[in-house]
């Protein structure tokens, strides 16, 4: 924040980069950009094209098909299409058939069970969307955040085949989930987008290196999907959300990293894990009124919900809910942290933290807070209940910037960037801004940033970058291509 600001009192400014829509027809019949002034060479010397990306996620909650389309000339990214479906409506396990995993919410799953839900949610996002696989389909990102049943990060591998299976189930050709080699393997009308014949995909996504060595939390590359699409949903604002920056994924369970100011790859210093959405959806189910298997918060949320709250009494409950909450550096020795597996050895001799939320250990105190869930409902209004629950995310956020700051890995300048449905809804956003002040310079919430971090994701991997409009780098600096070019030649 900036010295000025700090003597006005004045804290960051609120700022929800909210996804928007294109049809895909729309896209097929896309003008050429217009020059914008002082851009420089570029944009509007060639046509617009857009890069269709699926984003498929298996979640404890929720799966989706987030379709997107992104402008090449100007890094926007557009929704196609977004088709959500309840996890806990999965089938269940069929004779014979070997379950791998389960949900934090203890939802079996089979790999037959997982490629057929994956399968469907596929085929009812292209028909909704009206998109052709074969000609209008790009490319294909599969992501979970279903780890808590898991008994090593190693395992999710599983899980992520079952989720290939139901994309090739659904039509899906296997080139379409795979990088391409060279500039020639890509279809005519991506080539000149393309930077393949000046530098390769070495595992940078948006000039961030993921931790060395082995693997250091099961949901490791939810953070790093969240941590691109919150830079890309970023182009829509005037927030400069480049490195340094830390990012916040509140699913249900907590994705994020920190990340430095090294160039031209900066690396990741910090790893959140853990629980997140499951700290709110544990104290709903106290109100008897949703699904008692894998019942959420989403479930009775509307735009209205708050308007009779009693937000006192909600600061009140919140702060009693807190007490079962555990925010802390995760301990060495420590194979799982709110349920989640993680390799805390592996993290340090990397360099990096790992920050976890737990409710109790591995989530022994979840039935304290849905007995806190009851009593408000009994006592108060539902009004009041989804208040305490915006200022229980919000602590959550506050109690993990705390840690992360006395561990001394937040970088000077950074930026905070927060998204899922437990962290951008309601008034978390405000509450979290005042808990933000003095850590950050500014403050971004981003919806859908999993899925725009899937359209990235495939960006990177296929060297479609913009140097003219770069999504990677520092705040304030140039495109990385020529640093990127001179690292790869050595």
């Amino acid at each position: 924040m900036s010295f000025l600001k700090k003597i006005l009192g004045l804290g960051p400014k609120p700022v929800l980069a909210k996804s928007r829509y294109i049809t895909i027809e729309d896209a097929k019949m896309a003008p050429f950009t217009k020059k914008a002034v002082g851009r420089g060479y570029g944009a509007n010397l060639r046509p617009d094209e857009y890069y269709v990306v699926a984003s498929v996620e298996l979640g404890n909650t929720t799966t989706k098909c987030i379709l997107t389309a992104t402008n090449l000339n100007t890094s926007k990214t557009y929704l196609l299409d977004k088709t959500v479906k309840m996890t806990r409506d999965i089938r269940p396990p069929k004779k014979g058939e070997k379950v791998f995993g389960e949900t934090v919410w203890h939802v079996e799953l089979t790999k037959e069970s997982v490629s057929e839900l994956v399968k469907d949610t596929i085929l009812e996002s292209v028909k909704r969307s009206k998109i052709n696989i074969e000609d209008d389909l790009d490319f294909v990102v599969r992501s979970t955040g279903v780890t808590a049943g898991f008994a090593s990060p190693k395992e999710v591998g599983e899980l992520i085949i079952a989720l290939a299976d139901g994309c090739l189930d659904a039509g899906i050709p296997p080139g379409k989930m795979s990088p391409s080699i060279s500039k020639e393997s890509l279809p005519k009308k991506l080539r000149e987008f393309t930077l393949l014949d000046k530098v390769m995909f070495d595992g940078a996504v948006v000039s961030v290196v993921p931790p060395t060595g082995r693997a250091v939390v099961a949901n490791e590359m939810e953070g790093e999907l969240v941590t691109a699409g919150i830079k890309a949903g970023a182009k829509w604002t005037d927030i400069d959300y480049r490195n340094p920056c830390v990012s916040m994924d509140f699913g249900t369970t907590l994705a994020g990293r920190i990340v430095n100011n090294d160039e031209p790859y900066a690396r990741t210093i910090g790893n959140f894990c853990g629980l997140a959405g499951a700290v709110a959806d544990s104290i709903i189910r106290g109100t008897e009124k949703v699904d008692k298997r894998g019942g959420a918060a989403m479930d009775l949320y509307t735009r209205d919900i708050l308007k009779k709250a009693d937000w006192k009494a909600a600061e009140e409950f919140a702060k009693r809910a807190h007490e079962h909450v555990d925010i802390r550096k995760v301990p060495e020795g420590r194979e799982r942290f709110g349920t989640v597996p993680v390799d805390p050895q592996a993290a340090y001799d990397a360099g990096t933290t790992l920050i976890g939320c737990d409710i109790g250990k591995e989530g022994d105190e979840v039935p304290e807070l849905t007995k806190i869930g009851h009593e408000i409902i009994e006592s108060t209004d539902m009004h009041t209940l989804f208040a305490t629950l915006d200022h229980v995310s919000a602590t959550i956020v506050k109690r993990l910037i705390e840690e992360a700051d006395d561990e001394g890995v937040i970088e000077e300048g950074s930026i905070l960037g927060i998204t899922g449905r437990a962290g951008i809804t309601g008034r978390k956003p405000e509450l979290v801004l005042e808990h933000a002040k003095g850590y950050f310079e500014d403050v971004i919430f981003v919806s859908d940033a999993l899925a725009l971090g899937a359209a990235v994701m495939a960006r990177c991997m296929n060297s479609m970058g913009t140097p003219h409009i770069p999504l990677g780098g520092r705040q304030g600096g140039p495109c990385i291509l020529g640093q990127r070019r001179k690292l790869q030649k050595r």
